[in-house]
Formats: C-alpha cells, structure tokens, sequence
C-alpha cells in the first residue's frame, strides 16, 4: 500500500491517539479523513472531517482505524458500563453496518480495531503473547465482546487486525498527568505489592505501530500494542521518580485503592505481562523501547514535564 494511495479513515481522530495518528500518518503523505460526533477543533492533519451517524459514510477510505471507546479510568456504575459498551461494541457494530453499504470492491482494505490488553485480565507472571487465551472477568469479557464485534467486519472480506492496547504514555494525556500528580507533591510510590507487571506504550510508537501494520498486508487478528519491556509498578514508580527528581518511597495498600476506585481498582492492581510478539516478528522498530527513554521524552532532559491541576 503506496503513501499516495492511501486515504486513512479515523473514527475518533479528535481523540489522543487519533491526533498523534493523523499527525504521522499526514508526516508519511498519506490522505487523513477523522469521523467524530464532537465538533472537531481545525486540524492541519486532517483533509477532511465526516460526521459519525448510524450509517456512516466510508466510501473512498482504503484503510480504516476505530479508536472510538469511553475512558475506563473511573468508577464502573451500570450507567457507566452500558457507556463502555455502546462507545466500543457499539461503534465496531456502526462501522460493520456501514461497511456493507459499499460494494466489495469499494470497502477498506483494512481494519485497524482498538482492543486492550485488559482481555488477558491478571495473569501474575505469564509472559501474554498474541496467541495467549483471553482472561474472565467484566474487562476481559468487554474487550472479547469488542473483538467479536470487529470479527463481523473481517466477514466481508476485509484485513481486521485487534490492536491490544496497554498504557499509553502522552505529555497530553490526562491519565499521564494523573499519573505524576502524586509524584509532583512528594507522594509517589507504588500500588500494591507493587509486583504486578504494568505493560506500557509512548504514544509515538502507537501511532507509529499502526501505520506498520496497515502498511504490512501479512498482519492479521491480535496485535499488542505494548513496549518490549514492560515494568513491576514498583520498578515504573522508581524510575517515574528519578526522570522528576522526586522521591518514590509512600505505598498505596490495595485495600485503600479498592475503597476508592471500586471495580477499577481491579485494573490498577493486575499483573500483565504483555509482549509485542507480532510486531517485533514483523520488523517494527520501537523508537521508546524501554521506559528510561521514553520518560526522558516525556518529563526528562528532552521533554518537559505538563502540568498538573
């Protein structure tokens, strides 16, 4: 697939991901066209804007990434969790229903679906690769759900791949930022035993690993969208506060974080242990390998550090 003769449809394209993706896929030549409900602020990147609908319109788009879905990061009520439904099984359904509107010919040759790595749920010291058996639990049954969604898409002869998503790291992300308040302020620390493995991934070779895969006809089904090294939170909390020059000595029981963050403190508290097997199998070379690199763009000599409310 030529950079001239791609145009990458974005749902979700005002979103942080979406923004860094538009970014270097627009970097590489490549037409961007975002679909969004939210009215969108003028971007550069984007060529142009669509709205989404119960139909949208995908006709003239080769390649298509969906990173529609609700931020989890907060507390699970019944409201919130037909919220993450609708946002992620919800929207793969809209994008398969307006797929076959088009004739075959004329549909995307591919699919990049979001996924998380959440599917694994906690597997203590497993090493969770592609072909790992999904976990139980509320996460790992939504994100499976997710992925059956997208599989009806992969039904009308389209190249699906389920990009497994583990922590992003972004200056901008407000997840980041929740991430160094408590370090900003002298109380950072671990979670927990501390001993679950965080699986993590910048920003920049997210986006970067996405366009790999739309570029590599070969990849196909899972992809985990994870660093090759992941972190225990008490290694990532260490090194987290080295780059900020604050200390890393306070520990959060896990009682406590149950107390405050309910059914999400299941995700903060598990180990996984995700590998990038795909990715490294297809040639892709992550720019931020390990999480010393990566903070140093972030927070470090390179980067400076965003601000926190």
């Amino acid at each position: 697939m030529s950079a001239q003769s791609v145009t990458l449809g974005i749902v979700g394209a005002s979103g942080l991901v979406g923004r860094e993706l538009s970014k270097q896929a627009a970097e590489a030549g490549w037409r961007v066209c975002g679909f969004s409900r939210k009215p969108h602020t003028p971007d550069d990147t984007v060529e142009e804007w669509r709205d989404w609908s119960d139909l949208p319109d995908f006709s003239g788009i080769s390649a298509l990434v969906n990173l529609a879905g609700d931020p989890i990061n907060q507390k699970w009520t019944n409201r919130r969790k037909r919220e993450f439904w609708e946002s992620r099984i919800g929207v793969t359904i809209g994008i398969a229903r307006g797929l076959t509107q088009l004739a075959r010919v004329e549909r995307p040759l591919v699919l990049v679906n979001a996924s998380a790595i959440g599917i694994y749920s906690d597997r203590g010291e497993e090493i969770l690769e592609e072909s790992s058996a999904p976990g139980t639990g509320y996460l790992a049954d939504l994100c499976r759900d997710w992925e059956t969604a997208a599989d009806t898409v992969a039904a009308q002869g389209i190249r699906v791949m389920k990009w497994r998503t583990g922590m992003v790291l972004a200056k901008d992300g407000d997840g980041f930022k929740s991430l160094l308040k408590p370090f900003k302020m002298g109380l950072g620390g671990k979670l927990g035993s501390g001993k679950q493995w965080m699986s993590w991934i910048h920003i920049e070779d997210l986006a970067a690993s996405i366009l790999h895969g739309i570029s590599h006809g070969e990849l196909v089904g899972p992809v985990n969208g994870v660093s090759p090294e992941p972190e225990r939170n008490a290694d990532f909390s260490k090194k987290l506060g080295k780059a900020l020059d604050r200390p890393a000595i306070m520990t959060v029981p896990g009682f406590a974080l149950r107390a405050m963050l309910a059914d999400f403190a299941s995700v903060v508290l598990s180990s996984q242990r995700v590998a990038p097997r795909v990715l490294e199998d297809s040639g892709f070379r992550f720019r931020y390998p390990t999480l010393e690199l990566a903070l140093d763009d972030l927070v470090g000599a390179k980067g400076v550090a965003p601000a926190v409310a």
